[in-house]
């Protein structure tokens, strides 16, 4: 892919001078000799950085004119990384555009090398800059056709990976076969058992959810499939089971692990036939129920165990929806936030970081109480986060053996003229990886 940097300055030699210097290291220079000029060639081109003088008027030495060209190309292209040419009559005026967004400056008359260490490195920026724009790009794209051909019940997402389970989950719904989401405890599994029965073809029908790890193992039965009177001590009148009032619908079962072994096989028979009875009496009855089901369980270890029937499992995963813990999917941090707050207070930028940079270990139902919790003592200021009082976590990463000391980064960035890709390429590392080291090490490209 061409890499083409706009050269801004009233002075053809100066122009001419980084043409050359550009054009050594296969980037495409293009120039103009005024701000209107520049401007009007950034409207057609496509521009990856633009170096600008900050002086066009043979009399002019404030700046002013550099000012004015940095602010209108920021207005139009925010993103667009920006170097200026500056003598020292405006240094200051140069250093407080950078504080205000420009990438960097350059005195003149400039060193070559740092000049191009700079370039190159604003280059990589450029395009992971863009990069990252397609992409959010594409999955917004992505969440807004789920929206348009689905029922998505008003779900907040903003991750690949649940676009990915959500998906599934609706192109499975039409399907009359038994659905497995499996799943940390706290991911949403029953908000995604909703949405697959209202994209399915009982969507018009009851929606009964019952969570099989909330009620004692001897009620756990009557619950699902009901008792006649004197069935059990207790149960002074006939009552419908969970089967019953799903009829026509769909029954959720949640924690499925849950259910006792006796329980077990009446759900396999009613998989295959329809038919069971209540605890207690003899006549057989028939439903049509669609039946999903969830776990954070290793069904296949309880198998093994004996607690679970490995005939009834099967049954059960016909299809497999998984949810992922929230860790896998931080893009969704932020917006579940920002839900969960409701406008009632503002996330500042440190609890923004520190919600980033947290595991998550209790998922989206402890996120939501994080938010509550903070939202109720934020008083008028923004949430911090002492507010979100986030358990302290320690990472269980270790160091590698063959983890680049900061010299070994120090001497390679130096070697490669600053420039950071052929130093990540020459400690066998992604150029992302090297950033991160260069971070963690506080370091910046060599001049």
């Amino acid at each position: 892919m061409t890499r083409s940097v706009l050269i801004i300055d009233d002075n053809p030699a100066v122009g001419e001078a980084l043409s050359l210097a550009l054009s050594l290291h296969d980037i495409r220079p293009l120039t103009a000799l005024t701000p209107d000029e520049g401007l009007a060639m950034l409207q057609h081109e496509a521009i990856d950085v633009v170096i600008q003088d900050m002086n066009f008027t043979a009399d002019t030495t404030s700046g002013e004119e550099g000012v004015a060209l940095f602010r209108a190309i920021r207005e139009q292209h925010p993103d667009l990384p920006l170097i200026l040419l500056t003598a020292w009559t405006h240094l200051e005026t140069a250093v407080e555009l950078v504080k205000a967004g420009a990438a960097d400056y350059l005195a003149k008359p400039w060193d070559d090398n740092k000049l191009i260490a700079t370039v190159e490195n604003l280059l990589e920026l450029s395009e992971s800059n863009r990069e990252v724009t397609r992409t959010r790009r594409e999955r917004k794209r992505r969440r807004e056709a789920l929206q348009g051909k689905y029922e998505l019940d008003n779900l907040v997402f903003a991750s690949e990976a649940m676009a990915r389970t959500l998906e599934l989950a609706c192109q499975v719904a039409k399907a009359d076969v038994p659905v497995l989401i499996t799943g940390p405890n706290g991911t949403g599994k029953e908000r995604i058992a909703a949405i697959v029965h209202a994209n399915s073809a009982v969507r018009r029908g009851p929606f009964i959810a019952v969570n099989c790890g909330a009620l004692p193992g001897e009620l756990i039965e009557a619950e699902l499939f009901g008792a006649d009177a004197g069935a059990y001590t207790g149960a002074n009148k006939a009552r419908e089971g969970r089967f019953e009032l799903a009829d026509g619908g769909t029954l959720f079962l949640d924690e499925i692990g849950n259910l006792p072994l006796p329980g077990q096989m009446k759900l396999l028979r009613v998989l295959e036939t329809g038919q069971f009875e209540r605890l207690g009496s003899g006549r057989t009855r028939q439903v049509k129920v669609r039946v999903l089901s969830a776990t954070n369980a290793d069904l296949k270890a309880m198998i093994r165990a004996g607690t679970f029937r490995e005939d009834l499992y099967y049954r059960l995963n016909v299809i497999e929806v998984n949810l992922p813990p929230l860790t896998e999917r931080s893009d969704d941090i932020l917006p579940l936030a920002e839900f969960f707050l409701d406008g009632r207070a503002e996330l500042g930028d440190a609890a923004r970081d520190a919600m980033l940079n947290y595991p998550w270990p209790g998922n989206v139902r402890e996120l939501k109480n994080a938010i509550e919790r903070a939202a109720l003592l934020s008083g008028e200021g923004p949430i911090t986060p002492e507010l979100l009082n986030l358990a302290a976590h320690v990472s269980t990463a270790t160091r590698n053996l063959d983890e680049p000391s900061r010299e070994t980064v120090e001497a390679a960035l130096h070697k490669a003229d600053g420039v950071v890709s052929r130093a990540a390429q020459s400690l066998g590392l992604s150029r992302q990886a090297l950033y991160r080291r260069m971070e963690r090490y506080g370091l910046a490209a060599p001049a």
